[in-house]
């Protein structure tokens, strides 16, 4: 998912004259339990987000001082106000607003590395290690069998197109661990800035963040405390230095967008702040490796949920849909994962994970293709699928012929169908070395306790990887080729480069390599699970266009 010059590190959502910042009408208390996460209708009063029809701001900030709310922020490109209130329900009643959600967590990261744990061994796995380095490769390419997949090797991609610095690629995510020694020469931290505050404890009084390392719960911009994000911006854009791995494209400068907490859920507001912001100051492609809850499936009318909990819903589909539709105006291609449930998003039929936050707060309810998983379903959004080393489909991965637009490598532990082995069939990439400690996994000497961690070292300096698996490693495979197309194609603007997000979506699928439904369609896999693909090899719901390819991309013709 640093030095900031706009403001400074992290800037507080409504600094005014910020870019990408709303506007702040009055001062903001503290993120925390008391004030993000009241209960609709509860009586005790929290922050809401109330998205207003077009030109019905007046009508809403009036609708909400007639229910003793105050109006804290306004933002109008977005058309919101973030409302102070104990009675969020009579602001929505208004006929000019269109949902209200809480201030709270409403998204996380939905990948975790697959191990043994702390002191075990995986059976078959590979035993850590430092690999040889062969034809020119980084040291730890032998294991990088997802960048051969997709031609991003040194006869491939590298030798033809690698991105450019002018390329701002931004990670919303966890955070970015800048110092690693495979990040930090690509690493931006000008741009770089943490959007969220964490919170110790969540609503229930259980641990969430966990205690505070810095002031005011605030990380600096070049922090990850949970790995995800770092993983993902190492995939995208670790340079070709002599250590560990490279990304897809490793010349690109990595922007950290931080919306996410250290346990990884995403506020709405810092969620949508980040995404105005990267427009704002011409961050050319964002990866998305994330979901948006409390809701896996957003639903604008489900009789199953109460008017407060649809209104939510509403107000989370509407808002996204406005910054996503504001960030591709302003030039940014979205791209993101496609989800980790093993479903067909075109069908689906019940929805037994929402709402996830606080935890223990799940129920049971009836769904249909009417709700949305956001982002992946949102229009102007790449969605990604994760593809194992043998090229099919992962198990996990969530699909469907309308949701799936490309196919990435994602790591299957389970994929039989090479002489990979263990945790050697998921993704490897960087890892934040405090992380690893605070997991458990690396001895008091730095020595990996399992094999899902691979330490690295040379002249006397050691780097951490670390395999991962999910549709959040696909994502960036093709962040990063949408990378090299800008650098190719894109033209001098705002930050560096522009390019059509439109533009940049048609050559990422004309440079795939379609790949068809298994025969038969509905693919049996070794637990027994059965998923039907449908669609023909120009566009289906396990692949869609096809499986990324960096080498085309590299060379292909405009």
């Amino acid at each position: 998912m640093s030095v900031a010059l706009l403001g400074g590190p992290g800037a507080p959502s409504g600094t005014p004259g910020i870019p990408g910042i709303p506007v702040a009408l009055s001062t903001p208390s503290p993120a925390g339990p008391s004030s993000s996460s009241s209960p609709s209708g509860s009586g005790q009063a929290g922050d809401y987000l109330v998205f207003y029809v077009d030109g019905g701001r007046a009508a809403a900030q009036r609708a909400a001082e007639a229910a003793g709310g105050t109006v804290r922020v306004r933002d109008d490109r977005l058309g919101y106000l973030v409302v102070r209130t104990s009675a969020p329900e009579r602001i929505g009643d208004d006929p000019a607003v269109v949902g209200v959600a809480r201030d709270r967590p409403i998204g996380r990261t939905a990948d975790a590395p697959v191990s043994a744990g702390p002191g075990r061994t995986l059976p078959g796995a590979s035993r850590p290690g430092t690999a040889a380095r062969a034809g020119g490769a980084e040291p730890l390419a032998d294991r990088q069998w997802n960048m051969r997949m997709i031609g991003a090797t040194p006869t491939g991609s590298y030798a033809k197109a690698r991105g450019s610095r002018k390329v701002l690629v931004g990670v919303m995510d966890t955070g970015v661990d800048g110092r690693h020694p495979d990040i930090a020469p690509n690493f931006n931290r000008a741009l770089s800035r943490n959007f969220v505050t964490d919170q110790p404890i969540d609503p229930n009084g259980k641990k969430l963040d966990g205690p505070c390392e810095y002031k005011g719960c605030k990380d600096p911009a070049d922090v990850d405390d949970d790995g995800h994000g770092t993983h993902v911006a190492s995939t995208i854009g670790s340079p070709i230095n002599g250590i560990g791995v490279a990304g897809v494209a490793p010349d690109v400068s990595l922007v950290n967008l931080r919306a996410g907490t250290d346990s990884g859920f995403f506020f709405l507001k810092p969620t949508l702040d980040a995404l105005e912001y990267a427009a704002d100051i011409g961050v050319d492609v964002v990866n998305m490796s994330f979901y948006v809850d409390p809701w896996t499936f957003n639903c604008p009318d489900n009789p199953d949920d109460t008017p407060a909990e649809r209104s939510e819903q509403r107000a989370i589909l509407e808002g996204m849909r406005r910054a996503v539709n504001y960030a591709r105006s302003h030039g940014v291609t979205l791209i993101t994962a496609i989800g980790n449930a093993g479903g067909d998003l075109g069908k689906p039929k019940t929805d037994t994970t929402s709402p996830d936050f606080p935890r223990g707060s799940e129920k049971n309810r009836s769904v249909d293709n009417s709700c949305r998983n956001v982002p992946a379903e949102l229009d102007g959004v790449i969605s990604v699928s994760a593809v194992g080393p043998s090229g099919r489909k992962a198990p996990y991965s969530d699909y469907g012929t309308e949701q799936t637009d490309i196919a990435a490598p994602g790591g299957d532990v389970f994929d039989g169908g090479t002489a990979l082995r263990g945790p050697s069939r998921e993704i490897l990439a960087a890892a934040p070395e405090h992380v690893l400690r605070a997991q458990g996994r690396l001895d008091a000497k730095g020595v990996p306790k399992d094999n899902s961690v691979i330490r690295e070292c040379r002249a006397g300096k050691c780097a951490y990887y670390q395999y991962m698996e999910g549709t959040s490693m696909a994502a960036p495979h093709v962040t990063g080729v949408a990378a090299i197309i800008i650098g190719r194609f894109g033209k001098p603007g705002r930050g560096g480069l522009q390019m059509d997000p439109a533009e940049v979506e048609r050559l990422l699928y004309a440079t795939a390599t379609p790949k068809d439904c298994p025969s038969p369609r509905t693919y049996r896999y070794g637990t027994g699970e059965t998923q039907v693909c449908e669609g023909p090899a120009s566009r289906n719901g396990f692949f869609g266009h096809g499986l990324i390819d960096a080498a085309r991309a590299a060379t292909v013709a405009r």
